[in-house]
């Protein structure tokens, strides 16, 4: 099986162009092997570039653990750029679609003529707690649930809930630390009050146009980006009055350019999409 590895602002995963060559077998396997970092390819998850009836293409995400998620923003913006390189659909706007439903992209194409840089209309961000979905109630009755004192294994942090697709919990705080990110993460992306687990944003806010980003992503661990979750910060950022509605957000992999556009309601995303190296995937390759 031939495989791509690229990644988004170092939001790395594992791609397989499937209009070429048949579906693989057992996809939650497949992902959970070749994302292993010592045994396997290495990445933060799997992710299948296939035809779709209503769209250039179709991105379907499995996590390193094997479980399937919605949509990635990082992700979506190396599909885009691997259909058009790879002359899939070479041109400069694409149709993508995911488990989030069809998202537009525009693409920046350098002087050799390959995708550098991807801009994708991440839709309309989600604020319902039900819908999100998040058992948290918030402090008025508009549903939203908007710098709520939530207690997490005995440590209360305020928490922000948006959907991007896929479920967030932003959380602002003074510094992003390993006990927080790695420590806190896995115990919130778990807790009961999340029916489908939850990604989880530590954010520093350096100033109302910009902050820094550590995701502990559903599914992964701690990834070196996370553009679901950027777009969450931009939104949550607003709704809590620490940002304006255009930020640039650092993440550990690279920076993003975010915008939630007021007249549309849309979240806008800017970053980079890198193609690493291709390979041969062993058929008779076990890990587990």
């Amino acid at each position: 099986m031939k495989f791509t590895k690229m990644h988004g602002a170092g939001n790395d995963y594992v791609y397989v162009e499937c209009f070429s060559q048949p579906l693989p077998n057992d996809l939650p396997r497949l992902a959970r092997e070749i994302s292993h970092r010592r045994f396997g390819v290495g990445g933060d998850g799997l992710i299948l570039i296939r035809p779709s009836e209503i769209a250039d293409a179709r991105m379907q995400m499995f996590n390193a653990d094997g479980s399937e998620g919605e949509m990635c923003g990082n992700g979506i913006r190396c599909v885009a750029k691997y259909v058009h390189d790879h002359d899939i659909a070479r041109k400069e706007s694409l149709r993508i679609e995911t488990g989030a439903g069809v998202l537009n992209l525009s693409l920046q194409v350098d002087d050799n003529g390959l995708v550098d840089q991807v801009t994708v209309d991440m839709g309309i961000p989600e604020l319902i707690g039900p819908k999100i979905p998040t058992l948290i109630v918030g402090n008025d009755n508009s549903g939203r649930v908007v710098s709520v004192p939530v207690d997490f294994d005995g440590r209360t942090v305020d928490v922000t809930c948006v959907s991007m697709g896929n479920p967030h919990c932003v959380i602002f705080v003074e510094q992003a630390t390993d006990e927080l990110v790695l420590g806190l993460g896995p115990k919130i992306e778990s807790d009961a009050r999340f029916p489908k687990r939850v990604n989880v944003e530590f954010v520093e806010v350096i100033s109302p146009t910009e902050v820094r980003q550590r995701t502990w992503e559903r599914g992964s661990g701690e990834t070196w980006a996370c553009g679901t979750g950027a777009s969450a910060v931009c939104v949550a950022g607003v709704l809590s009055g620490r940002t304006e509605r255009k930020i640039l957000n650092h993440l550990l992999g690279g920076d993003l350019t975010l915008e939630w556009i007021g007249e549309t309601d849309h979240v806008m995303m800017t970053g980079p999409a890198t193609e690493v190296f291709s390979g041969q995937w062993p058929a008779d390759v076990q890990t587990s």
